[in-house]
């Protein structure tokens, strides 16, 4: 029998490989660990925590600590940071060394008022000097690769994302991904392709594309629109785990999407607990339902519900409705 022969890596972080070209976006309130690892199982291949905020860090605040939880099948895992003090980031970055992350990163671009309004997140755009130091000093003081998630610029008339771009890649970053928008923008308007083909071009790092990415045909048109190395996916991913698999949300039998719901309801409640993790839950279950047809008071009550049991009866009630249209409405498609 010939040896087992290991796949080619997509692309290396530092000396991390990845396998695989779509990857599931840090999004606050939604990438946690039940369906970031569900979102793994179904291809995306990195794992990125939502953002931590340093300061909660060295508090040692058991919510952010939390954040950082992660299961071993989900390596590699990109714990990723926030702050607008140099100081502060690199202290919060030692000091989640203990739960070995295989990559940190920054982010520089969320683009919420009460991150980018005090020179974090977004803000740091604004300064590219200081991205400059922040890389350059966290990239000399950690074992891990550092990498940054940018934007555009900080508004329309300051599209700086090739001085800030070279800014990571000059002082030691091993990854950019590039949300295609403006601060400004936030997430209106269409995401500008072009502006990732350009730092592609400029660079010698690899570079993750974002932005409008909201179909399964989507992740390979923005590859070859831009030559990047990777595709990250946000809004597309939520309630739709199948883009990983190359997938498109009409191809996927209604069972298979029930079950799916099922599943990752348990995973909530497992981790979170019966109300809490339900009720967390109704945000991933609204864009799953949009690909069903689903009884009115079925969903409303499987949207207000915080008993696992009842849940699982009305969803139970779902299979058995199934195909019978004089019973249902169907959800608004999926944007």
């Amino acid at each position: 029998m010939s040896p087992a022969v290991d796949p080619i890596a997509s692309f290396l972080i530092g000396t991390v490989p990845v396998y695989g070209d779509a990857i599931l976006a840090p999004m606050d309130g939604f990438s946690d660990l039940p369906y970031r690892s569900l979102c793994r199982e179904f291809g995306s291949s990195l794992s990125y925590t939502p953002f931590v905020n340093a300061m909660e860090i060295l508090a040692r605040q058991p919510r952010a600590l939390r954040l950082l939880d992660f299961l071993p099948a989900e390596r590699p895992v990109v714990f990723q940071l926030f702050d607008s003090d140099e100081e502060r980031l690199l202290k919060a970055a030692q000091s989640v060394l203990d739960l070995q992350p295989d990559i940190l990163d920054i982010n520089m671009g969320c683009s919420v008022r009460s991150v980018a309004g005090r020179g974090a997140g977004a803000g740091l755009l604004r300064d590219p000097r200081k991205v400059a130091r922040i890389i350059s000093s966290l990239s000399r003081a950690l074992p891990v690769p550092v990498t940054a998630k940018i934007r555009l610029g900080w508004d329309d008339r300051s599209h700086n994302y090739l001085e800030v771009a070279r800014a990571v890649a000059d002082h030691g970053g091993s990854l950019i991904a590039v949300h295609a928008r403006t601060r400004q923008q936030r997430y209106s308007g269409r995401a500008d392709w072009d502006a990732i083909a350009a730092v592609k071009a400029a660079v010698s790092i690899p570079v993750i594309g974002n932005g409008d990415v909201q179909r399964a045909e989507d992740i390979q048109r923005m590859r070859q629109h831009t030559s990047c190395d990777g595709v990250m996916i946000g809004r597309g991913a939520i309630g739709n785990p199948w883009i990983f698999q190359q997938r498109e949300r009409h191809q996927v039998p209604s069972a298979e999407i029930v079950a799916t719901i099922r599943r990752h309801a348990q995973a909530m409640v497992s981790y979170y607990g019966e109300r809490d993790g339900l009720v967390l839950f109704r945000k991933h279950l609204v864009r799953y339902l949009q690909s069903l047809t689903v009884a009115e008071e079925t969903r409303a009550a499987m949207l207000s519900t915080t008993s696992l049991a009842a849940f699982e009866e009305h969803l139970s009630r779902q299979e058995r409705l199934q195909g019978s249209p004089s019973r249902l409405t169907r959800g608004r498609p999926p944007r």
